[in-house]
């Protein structure tokens, strides 16, 4: 068809740019897979300025920041004149007559380049879509990227097609904004405003002429010209830029002279790794919103998305606080209890002699080792020996030290942590997240990715299946030695649990009684009379999720939960019965505050409120209970103006896992303690168990809570049954009185049982009151049982009593 036009020149001309256009097409489709990815009008109109995503409280405090570049976009009325200049002047002075793509620029840059004076031609726009496509991406390359020259001209070509096309969309004002808030300057610092507060510590609406200059010439090589590694490159390059400013009439001569003879001031601001906001929370709400993030087609750390969750500042500060507190006091009580010895022990206390060599072959770097040494242990043990410079976790703050590999798997296996969390079990709001002592030392989140023997905290899932049977709290059950039997892997097994004293007292107590003061014997008989397979569905019905083996030993909390799970269930009992899926994120809107989305708890009932109700009574037995578990909460000031508490001790065997689940009118709050390694636990029960280990932490917070009165949550019993309550639970409990001449107790988070006791029916429980622990007053009565009995138990008692003895000074010693 060329051949119709005669004139040689023009089908000449004609039929380049017929090939240009063909040309240029095949790249924009991406021809044989040979040019890559280019831009679609869609991304040009919906660019990603991968924008940091903010992380706030429910009540709007910044708490972290995801990004992969560090950056705060800002709007064109924020860029101070000055700075549109510095960059027009030394980057594009075409920049407001051409349409993306500068041909007089081209065609000079393409003669100087002939002359031996390399310089570019690409346009602030140009630039802008290579910052803001990553037109030269490895993932935007086509199979071309194999051919060097060819691939450089590929780049350029596809940077005109967008440049054009982000000409046609923006305006000049929109171009510059974006490019300003896209450009890299050095230090994981992205655009101006981010620019701005790193080198001088202030908004970019503040620039002044000169600081302007200096950023701008950054541009050029952000390393090259970084003014705190080469201040006297940084001043040569900001003063080029002022004289460009010059040159091109936006500084007079005397200006520039004033400008130029200004030093270099740099205010560094805290624009640093440490803005991300590092924590549990953080890395909790990027597990949390992932699939949603996924379904949506966001990505958090370059969507510019803000984050509200459903955390309440003021609370998530005083967990911190108690926490800390606690866990100091906590990890002093370890290593005291161990002193010298090492702390890791198998169940009936031997040391495992080959715990730091079996612990490092579980570490990442083992297996490389072993291909660096081909297998050669003596190399391997060589360099797991080797001391080096190392930051070790401290209560003190952190300390270098010179460590081996090995002595800091020893150092390490020897640390306390803990998770908390506190929910609202009314809208399913999650107040409070601690996932550990200190995130930049352990990433491990305890309250959601660790799973702990829950201990006695489980033991509240067999009386709610006996509830559930048809039994009331009043029902009465006697402590006793108890033999179960039952089929596990086609064989016969027997089931003995023990009281934690080992021993039985042979008194009768209501289900409220046993549960609030723990007592193995008495849940066993329960759970051999409802069915551990109910234990298990009314654990899972409540909210447990974990898998749960069905056995007799599962109703004293032989299985791996969570605390996030504890709580969750928990939470079903102050609901009403209804289980609520706890929720971490309330809102997410965009950079400009339009919702994207807002969440709501999902909500089951899953328990009758007069279940539920009974249930929050049988927690309150753990402080109004004669023994009960909880009642170490009385040297917190919790108990004003009527407040009442539910809740419930734990601890697994060895003292390996401390646990206290404390409810109050308004919120439920589980805590943890253990250290990660499970062969190192406390000696005693009177250092390990969770009513000296977790629950002062619950004590710290909440009345850290209850005396600010900003907080928002008040004393006050639970509210009154909505429902009539049918079942007979107001049955008060014989207090006993202990004989401290013929025997001392140990409070203990399964069952305390003196030998002597005296009944006094005046210090009979009542309903809706909360008792403190009553002290001997009057002489106690000889216990009679004990006159019949034959020397040798009386001597093997006396000789228990004197352990228990020297066990408590051992106790009060280690806590002095």
């Amino acid at each position: 068809m060329f051949k119709e036009i005669k004139i040689k020149p023009l089908r000449y001309l004609i039929i380049l740019l017929y090939f240009i256009i063909i040309f240029f097409c095949a790249i924009e489709v991406n021809f044989l897979w040979l040019f890559g990815y280019s831009p679609t009008i869609k991304d040009i109109q919906t660019p990603n300025m991968r924008i940091a995503s903010e992380l706030y409280t429910a009540d709007s405090t910044l708490i972290g920041r995801y990004y992969k570049e560090n950056r705060t976009p800002v709007e064109f009325n924020q860029i101070p004149k000055g700075t549109i200049n510095a960059l027009v002047a030394t980057e594009d002075v075409r920049f407001f007559n051409h349409s993306g793509v500068d041909l007089r620029s081209l065609l000079s840059s393409i003669v100087s380049t002939v002359s031996g004076d390399k310089r570019g031609a690409s346009t602030i726009t140009q630039q802008l879509a290579k910052n803001l496509y990553r037109t030269r991406n490895n993932k935007q390359q086509g199979l071309i990227r194999k051919v060097p020259v060819v691939r450089t001209v590929i780049y350029k070509f596809k940077e005109w097609l967008t440049a054009m096309k982000l000409e046609q969309e923006y305006s000049k004002e929109e171009i510059l904004t974006m490019y300003l808030n896209t450009v890299p300057f050095g230090s994981n610092t992205y655009g101006i405003k981010t620019a701005s507060k790193l080198y001088f510590n202030q908004e970019p609406e503040n620039l002044e002429i000169e600081q302007s200059a200096l950023l701008v010439g950054m541009l050029k090589a952000t390393t090259t010209y970084n003014p705190e590694n080469h201040p006297k490159r940084a001043l040569e390059r900001r003063n080029v830029v002022l004289s460009q400013m010059e040159k091109y009439g936006y500084l007079t001569k005397d200006e520039y002279t004033r400008y130029s003879k200004i030093p270099l001031e740099i205010r560094k601001g805290q624009i640093t790794e440490e803005e991300r906001g590092d924590s549990y929370l953080r890395s909790a709400v990027e597990r949390y919103l992932s699939k949603w993030a996924e379904d949506n087609g966001y990505d958090l750390y370059e969507s510019g998305l803000k984050i509200y969750t459903t955390i309440d500042s003021r609370l998530q500060k005083y967990a911190e606080e108690a926490v800390g507190e606690q866990m100091k006091i906590l990890q002093k009580r370890l290593d005291n209890a161990w002193g010298n010895e090492e702390p890791w022990r198998t169940s009936d206390g031997k040391v495992i002699e080959d715990f730091p060599q079996k612990a490092a072959q579980r570490l990442p770097i083992y297996a490389a080792l072993k291909k660096k040494y081909n297998g050669n242990q003596d190399s391997i043990d060589n360099y797991l020996n080797t001391p080096k410079k190392m930051k070790i976790f401290s209560w003190e703050g952190d300390k270098e030290v010179e460590f081996s590999t090995i002595d800091s798997i020893k150092y390490y296996a020897s640390i306390l942590n803990t998770g908390m969390m506190t929910l609202d079990p009314f809208n399913g709001h999650i107040k409070v997240w601690v996932g550990g002592i200190d995130f930049n030392h352990f990433k491990y989140d305890h309250v959601n990715q660790a799973k702990r023997q829950a201990g006695s905290t489980f033991k509240p899932f067999a009386y709610l299946a006996a509830l559930e049977s048809g039994m009331s709290p009043c029902d009465k059950f006697t402590d006793k030695p108890v033999r179960i039997e039952y089929e596990e892997e086609d064989s016969t097994k027997y089931w003995e649990p023990k009281n934690s004293n080992y021993s039985f007292s042979g008194m009768e107590m209501s289900m409220r009684w046993a549960m609030g003061k723990s007592v193995n014997s008495i849940t066993a008989q329960i759970t051999e009379q409802v069915g551990w397979d109910n234990v298990v569905k009314y654990a899972h019905e409540c909210g447990i999720e974990s898998d749960l083996k069905s056995v007799p030993s599962i109703s004293l909390g032989s299985a791996d939960v969570s605390v996030f799970e504890m709580v969750k269930a928990y939470g079903t009992f102050l609901n009403k019965g209804v289980r609520t899926e706890p929720i971490l994120v309330d809102k997410i809107t965009d950079h400009d505050g339009r919702v994207l989305e807002q969440f709501k708890a999902e909500q089951k009932r899953t328990l009758t409120e007069e279940i539920a109700w009974l249930m929050l009574y049988m927690f309150r037995g753990g402080m109004e209970e004669p023994g009960g578990t909880s009642q170490n909460l009385w040297q917190w000031d919790l108990w004003k103006k009527g407040n009442q508490i539910g809740g419930k001790t734990g601890t697994s065997s060895d003292f390996v896992d401390g646990w206290y689940m404390g409810i109050t009118k308004d919120l439920v709050t589980g805590v943890w303690v253990g250290c990660d390694e499970r062969s190192v636990h406390f000696r005693t029960s009177g250092t390990g168990e969770g009513s000296h280990t977790a629950l002062p932490i619950f004590g710290r917070f909440m009345e850290k809570v209850y005396k600010d009165p900003n907080s928002g949550y008040t004393y006050g019993a639970f509210p009154a049954a909505g429902v009539k309550i049918n079942r007979e639970y107001n049955c008060p409990s014989p207090r006993y009185v202990v004989d401290t001449s013929s025997v001392d107790t140990v409070a203990t988070d399964s069952l305390a049982t003196p030998d002597s006791l005296l009944i006094d029916e005046s210090l009979y429980d009542h309903e809706d009151t909360a008792v403190p622990p009553v002290r001997n007053e009057t002489p106690a009565v000889r216990n009679t049982t004990q006159e019949n009995e034959p020397e040798d138990s009386r001597a093997e008692r006396r000789r228990k009593r004197q352990e228990r003895r020297e066990e408590r000074k051992q106790n009060k010693d280690q806590n002095n």
